[in-house]
Order: C-alpha cells, then structure tokens, then sequence
C-alpha cells in the first residue's frame, strides 16, 4: 500500500467514478425501449425500475454523510466499487423485473456512495482550491452522461443488446478500482462536535426549504433526460442525441459557471434557470423533427445550474449544514426522483390511452404521448418561477443572518 497521498490519482479516481456514475443514468435511458420489448413491461414497471436507482442514491448519500467521519473516503468508495460490480452483474443476469429492480437499486447505491466520498475527499486534499476542483469534478457528470448517451446510441444502431451495454460500465468501474485500491487516503480530522452541530442546523426553517425546492429541480432535470428514449422516440429525432446535446452544453455551461453566479448570486441563478427550463421543456413538448434539438438546447441552459447552484447555495447561506448538508440534499433531489418516476411512467400509459380514445392514428401515439407527457412536465420548472421569485425578493433578510 502506498504510504504517502497521490492527490492527482485520487481526483483523477474520483472523475472517473463520476463517469461510470453518469454513464449508469444515460445507458439506463437509452436501453427502456429494449426493456420494454424484450420483458413487455409498461411504462409504469419501467418507471419503478428506474425509481429504484433514485431510491439507492440518497440511501447512500445519507449513510455516506452521517458516516463519512467515521468510516473515511477509502471505506466509502470501496463500497461504491463492490456495489457497482453488484449491481451491473446483477442487471446482466436479471430475468424479469424483480431481478432489474433489485440490481438497479445497488447501482444507485454504487452512484450515491461515489458522491458521499468524493465531495468531502476533493475538499480535503485541495483545501486551498475547493471551489475551483469541485467544478472540475462535476463537470464529468453531464460530461459522463455525453460519453454514455453515445456508447448507448452506437451500440444500439449496432444492434447490441441491452446486456452488452450494460457490462460497457464494468470497464470504468474497473479503471477507478484499479486506482483507489491500495492508496493512501487522507486522515480524518475529529468531527464528532461538528457533525452534531450539522445535524443541529438541518433542522433550519430554510434548509427544509430548500430540500423541498431541490425536489423540484431534480424532477425538472431528470425527470425529461431519464424519459428520453420513450418521450422523444416517436419526435423524429434521434433520443441519445438530444440527450447528448443536453448534457453536453451543461458541461460547458457549468465550465463558466462563475461569472453568471457572481453577476446574479445563486437565487438570481435559480429563478433564471426556472424561467427558461419552463420555457424549454414547453418547446420541447410541440416539437418535432429538428426543432427537437433546437427546444433541447434551450432547455439545457435552463437545468444547467440547477444542481450545482443549490448546493452552492445551501453552502453559502447554510454553511453550518456542512458536508452532511450537501450530502442531504443531493439526496432529496434523487430520492424525489424514486417517486416521480412511476407517476412519469403512468402519464406516458394514460396518455397513449387518451391518444387512442381521441382516434389519433397508431403511428402518432407515441408522439401525443410523449408531448402532452413533458406539459406535465413543465408544471415542476413553472412553480419553482414562483419559489425563486420569493426566495430572490426576500433573500436580503436570510442572507444577513
């Protein structure tokens, strides 16, 4: 075992983990029209099925985050290594939808573990430039999705199944493995009083705002880029790609975070990306052919800093939360998504009912489906408007506390 810390290795593990985890999120998208097919589940069994790797995430993340001074960063993301081999095995031999069910839980597990290590290890080892490589870290979450989203569509227009671009996400996992086993961590400083007056503070008035808000961002961004293949198969334009525009243009966007974040403060960001995801996810719901990526791209600028924002937010105006604070509410956002998923799943079945009741034509259905889908959709991004537009009104008073 190494005895001195390789900061460089470290980060690079933990870029790279955050790749697998992205991946998981755009293969699993690009792969419900061969679940369906092959195992005749419904829109709603698909959405339980990706609820379950909603649920896994803030499982871990608060485990991780209640634990994380205990166990350390190595225990956390071994852990996520053991539950990513579980869990993408698992898919690969599953057989029906309790098997898929129980297999994409662990791999949420896997992706939830991998952010409760590195966010606090990252800021560890470069205490001096937190900020600055935090960005550079989640950067390779949309970026990960990009690298995913083709994969999937390649592999699909090669017609390689389902299983084979699942066992794809064993060769990042094995990269990363090969690279946390046998190094050396940083030591844990003693923060038992710390952790106590974290969980003290989550029992903020704006805290608990705050986790409430986050579930609708979440469902705002993931809840159309989780849907994309069954939402947008029928638009005439291709659903791995319009994914990987999304994500890609978040990458950059994130990239130049800073000067946007400063000229407006994070509120003015939140109720900024409110406004033109509500504006993009509407678009994208009369859209079709090419007009699809064109309605995508605006929708990217929207949830571009959603994510980021608000943990940058609770950070600033809530530091006393802490790691655990973050770790929280990453997880609220995910967790949120375990339950909107299968209520997604039954808009798209109720509304290709609704479709063929009207008489529109077989060929049309699923195009009817997936817009009138995303208009409810767009009901997240609209109530944050008017959330944001009373946080950015009264944010003088909180932010002098």
């Amino acid at each position: 075992m190494s005895t001195t810390i390789n900061p460089n290795r470290l980060f690079a593990a933990c870029c790279v983990a955050l790749i697998t985890t992205a991946m998981t999120f755009a293969i699993r998208a690009g792969i419900l029209n061969q679940l369906s097919v092959d195992f005749q589940f419904t829109d709603t069994q698909l959405g339980w099925i990706n609820s379950m790797a909603f649920l896994g995430f803030p499982v871990a993340m608060m485990f991780g985050g209640l634990l994380y001074n205990t166990l350390g960063a190595r225990t956390l993301m071994y852990l996520a290594f053991a539950s990513h081999v579980l869990g993408l095995v698992l898919t690969i031999t599953a057989s029906g939808f309790w098997g898929l069910l129980i297999s994409t839980f662990f791999i949420g597990f896997a992706n939830g573990s991998v952010e409760a290590a590195c966010n606090p290890l990252i800021t560890d080892i470069y205490h001096t430039r937190k900020t600055t490589m935090l960005n550079r870290f989640h950067m390779w979450f949309p970026g990960g999705i990009v690298i995913g989203a083709l994969i999937s569509s390649l592999m699909t227009k090669l017609n390689m199944g389902w299983q084979a671009q699942i066992a794809v996400m064993l060769v990042p996992t094995a990269i990363y493995g090969f690279m946390i086993f046998g190094q050396k961590f940083p030591e844990m400083a003693n923060s038992e009083t710390s952790t106590k007056t974290n969980i003290r503070a989550l029992f903020s008035p704006l805290f608990i705002f705050m986790i409430f808000c986050m579930t609708l961002t979440a469902a705002s961004e993931f809840g159309t880029q989780q849907w994309v293949d069954r939402i947008f198969g029928a638009s005439g334009a291709h659903p791995m790609l319009v994914l990987a525009l999304v994500t890609g243009l978040m990458a950059v966007g994130r990239l130049f975070a800073g000067p946007i974040v400063e000229a407006l403060n994070p509120v003015g960001v939140l109720l900024m990306s409110a406004i033109v995801t509500t504006i993009g996810i509407y678009l994208l719901s009369g859209a079709s052919g090419g007009m699809v990526y064109i309605a995508a791209m605006v929708f990217a600028l929207g949830v571009t800093y959603f994510w980021p924002t608000m943990i940058g937010f609770v950070s600033e105006y809530q530091p006393k939360t802490g790691a655990l604070g973050m770790s929280l509410l990453g997880g609220a956002g995910m967790f949120s998504m375990s339950i909107w998923n299968p209520v997604i799943g039954g808009w798209i079945d109720s509304a290709k009912v609704e479709a063929a009741a009207k008489g529109v034509a077989p060929e049309a259905i699923e195009l009817a489906a997936g817009q009138a889908t995303l208009q409810n959709l767009a009901l997240f991004p609209a109530a944050l408007i008017v959330i944001f537009a009373g946080l950015f009104f009264f944010r003088k008073k909180f932010a002098a506390k």
